[in-house]
């Protein structure tokens, strides 16, 4: 193999899973942005309940009056303006941060005119909590769920994705998200993988992970696709295993070389040990997402035979076979395009039906699949959406954003399973009993990880006491 060729390898690999493992490598090693702070040691401030997490995001507002939140009101007074029912008050100047809400929209259609629910409902497990009819495999496993109906945030545009992730408003700034968090905290359970890793696509605002923490905590962009899963996760031409480990011994010795000239360059081992990482990396990044193993009974649970299904459950059991090799974060939107394919301002029926189609089975056979492996007992599942949907209408068939109360879930370690926690008021429009705000999900999930998120702070970087979050202790097991 030729001088040139070795190099062109080299090139590929610094521009992709070298670049990924140099990164994890100079952080861990404590080079990080600057000289003033050295990242967390990779253990936990106290005993951890969960190892990994999984972040399931429905992007483009999911209506938690049609999903997990049902309001039989709405029906009851269809077609009449809020002012018009005994519910008048939930739109008082004085309880609403915005009114953006109550007026007329373009075609001169009220949004404040109740919008009955497009869909049934059903009491589900043992637990008899109450589950929409487009999501009847996850009301199956709704005896594993914890379901929090009292979320609101502060974004009333899709910006709310990333205010979710992160806990800060756009218009604030960048700044890093939860997974960030949990990588710089954590670090690494598995050297052969990236540790925090998205699949689905992302919009242009939510593209980013680490902000200032860098770079080495962004996810690395993950697809199904056992020839390609990566960008440069496979050199430019075949190459024989002898070939790839004589480029590996070639990286080394020119790598060496530089480290005799310039001593004082400590991140050179991190360098050199970053191309052997790639090295693995080409073999066990490919390996996981490849389900040639895999029992059809499986596949079948993720819904893999069904085309309505088929893509998101690839997503979902990828996912599955990453935490189980030692991925500590795993990051999954669902809904790509414009703001999210969730953001129903129209055909609201038609649009919920066909994502929930698409997300419902993978979604309880990825919970099925953790439970019977006994990986649920230390992974954190979160579900959830950036916000809801107004109970009035948008239009004719649907509903516009809504920030003042919606719903997520979360099942898995340290969670009590098979019941709601917080209540919206009998239209769906404010979350009144046990509010949370978004970083209550953040502060949750990093308890159970075992992270005191005030230790991770960055010197010049404090943050707000809304950015930490309160943990929602009533639905911890």
């Amino acid at each position: 193999m030729s001088l040139a060729n070795l190099l062109s390898t080299r090139r590929d690999w610094c521009g992709g899973l070298a670049g990924i493992a140099l990164c994890s490598l100079l952080c861990r090693d404590g080079w990080g942005r600057d000289s003033e702070w050295t990242p967390p040691a990779g253990k936990p401030h106290s005993p951890p309940r969960a190892k990994s997490v999984i972040w399931l995001f429905m992007n483009g507002g999911m209506s938690h009056m049609e999903s997990f939140d049902p309001k039989p009101a709405l029906n009851q007074y269809a077609g009449k303006t809020i002012a018009e029912t005994p519910y008048a008050d939930v739109q008082n100047p004085k309880r609403l941060a915005i009114e953006r809400l109550v007026v007329p929209d373009g075609n001169g259609n009220q949004r404040n005119t109740l919008y009955p629910l497009q869909v049934g409902f059903q009491k589900r497990g043992d637990s008899g909590i109450e589950v929409s009819d487009w999501f009847p495999h996850i009301g199956g496993q709704v005896d594993q769920l914890a379901v929090i109906r009292s979320m609101w945030t502060t974004d009333s545009n899709h910006g709310a994705q990333t205010q979710f992730h992160s806990g800060r408003h756009q218009n604030d700034g960048d700044f890093p998200n939860l997974g960030a968090w949990v990588h710089y905290g954590l670090g690494s359970l598995n050297e052969d993988l990236p540790q925090y890793i998205s699949l689905g696509a992302r919009e242009y605002w939510n593209k980013k992970d680490g902000h200032y923490l860098g770079p080495a905590h962004d996810a690395t962009p993950l697809r199904v696709d056992p020839a390609n899963p990566l960008d440069f996760s496979r050199p430019e031409r075949e190459l024989s295993s002898r070939a790839r480990k004589s480029a590996v011994d070639l990286l080394q010795q020119l790598n060496s070389g530089r480290a005799r000239r310039a001593p004082e360059d400590a991140a050179i081992a991190a360098r050199v040990a970053s191309y052997e990482l790639a090295f693995r990396m080409q073999r066990s990044v490919p390996e996981a997402v490849d389900f040639s193993t895999e029992t059809a009974e499986t596949q079948a649970l993720y819904g893999l035979d069904r085309p309505h299904c088929r893509d998101f459950g690839m997503q979902l059991l990828a996912t599955r076979r990453l935490i189980e090799r030692g991925v500590r974060f795993v990051q999954v939107q669902h809904g790509a395009g414009g703001a999210g394919s969730w953001d129903a301002h129209g055909g609201l029926k038609g649009n919920h039906e066909r994502n929930a189609l698409a997300v419902d089975q993978p979604v309880a056979g990825l919970l099925e699949d953790l439970r019977r492996r006994g990986l649920l007992d230390d992974t954190l599942v979160l579900f959830a959406s950036e916000f809801g949907r107004t109970p009035g209408s948008q239009g004719t068939d649907g509903r516009d954003h809504h920030i003042f109360g919606f719903s997520v879930w979360m099942a898995g370690s340290g969670i009590r399973g098979g019941m709601v926690h917080g209540a919206t008021d009998e239209i769906g429009f404010h979350a009144v009993e046990d509010r949370h705000y978004v970083t209550d999900i953040h502060a949750t999930i990093m308890h159970l990880l075992g992270l005191d998120s005030r230790r991770l702070e960055l010197p010049g970087r404090k943050r707000l006491d809304l950015d930490h979050g309160e943990v929602i202790r009533q639905i911890l097991a």
